[in-house]
């Protein structure tokens, strides 16, 4: 079944600065929350999908690694002694017994189950229980990035509306950004894992299209050519997720809230976009 993004994993050194930061980028972010191993996070919840801006706030509490045993806080830790960035791409599920069965069938690499809770606040100032079944994959052309499937047992305490009314405009991610020296092998990755047959190419790009946001696979060069400056040439080595689009009815109005923010704003085909170091390591552009 195809997949849409869940939620983009947004890993920062600094829980409560980016924080900040994220809300002068124009998002209403959630209250912050911990889990139970190792890590906190706070969200800015879209139409359907999220932004999740995590940070390791107890490194006492996570656990490594080990076999079949993928350890996100491990990940995230290790992720933050290079760079702040994205870290993660996460796809919605509704059953994560099928996910592992159907990605096993395509004999991509599968870690073994791994559901846990939280507390949530909600905007009422009440705690509620939430919890989440994960099932993670690897692939050894995209070594330094994560990917899993996430399945929410109690969607109706997650999701709130009033988190999601940003002052940027945002409505959902239009567009996740991949770079990589050689595209092939993490646009057949990716498709196996959105289980998606609808592609766009264009030159030096190739997207996978999801029932929610696509996954754009650049080169160097067609990703310098879209957002000049971004990142220095090392940072072209490996593949990385580069940043995201975020979907707005009216484009006008990010740019208008970020430059508000005395961010630096560029504009790429008469779309803004921020700078890595104004989008915590991301390119962040408005669609």
């Amino acid at each position: 079944m195809p997949r849409g993004i869940d939620h983009l994993v947004l890993c920062v050194g600094d829980l409560k600065k980016a924080r900040a930061d994220y809300e002068a980028l124009g998002f209403t972010m959630t209250p912050p929350a911990q889990h139970p191993f190792g890590t906190g996070n706070t969200l800015a919840q879209l139409q359907g999908c999220f932004l999740e801006v995590l940070a390791v706030t107890r490194p006492e509490d996570i656990t490594e690694a080990s076999g079949d045993d993928f350890s996100f806080a491990a990940f995230n830790r290790d992720f933050l002694k290079s760079r702040n960035g994205m870290s993660m791409l996460v796809l919605q599920s509704s059953d994560e017994t099928a996910d592992r069965e159907e990605f096993l069938k395509k004999n991509l690499h599968v870690y073994a189950p791994f559901d846990f809770q939280r507390l949530a606040k909600l905007p009422d100032g009440r705690e509620e229980t939430v919890g989440f079944s994960l099932t993670f994959l690897g692939d050894e052309s995209l070594p330094d990035m994560g990917f899993f499937t996430c399945k929410q047992w109690r969607p109706d305490l997650f999701w709130k509306k009033e988190y999601q009314t940003h002052a940027n405009g945002a409505e959902g991610v239009d567009e996740v950004f991949v770079v990589a020296p050689d595209p092939a092998a993490p646009v057949k990755f990716l498709a196996a894992f959105a289980d998606a047959t609808d592609f766009e190419t264009d030159e030096g790009v190739a997207r996978v299209r999801t029932p929610g946001g696509a996954l754009g696979v650049y080169t160097p060069d067609a990703f310098e050519a879209r957002f000049p400056g971004a990142f220095d040439e090392a940072a072209f080595a490996s593949p990385f997720f580069a940043g995201y689009a975020i979907k707005c009815g009216d484009t006008g109005k990010a740019r208008s809230c970020w430059k508000d923010a005395g961010l630096d704003v560029r504009d790429s085909g008469g779309h803004p976009w921020v700078h890595p170091k104004d989008g915590l390591g991301c390119v962040i552009s408005a669609a």
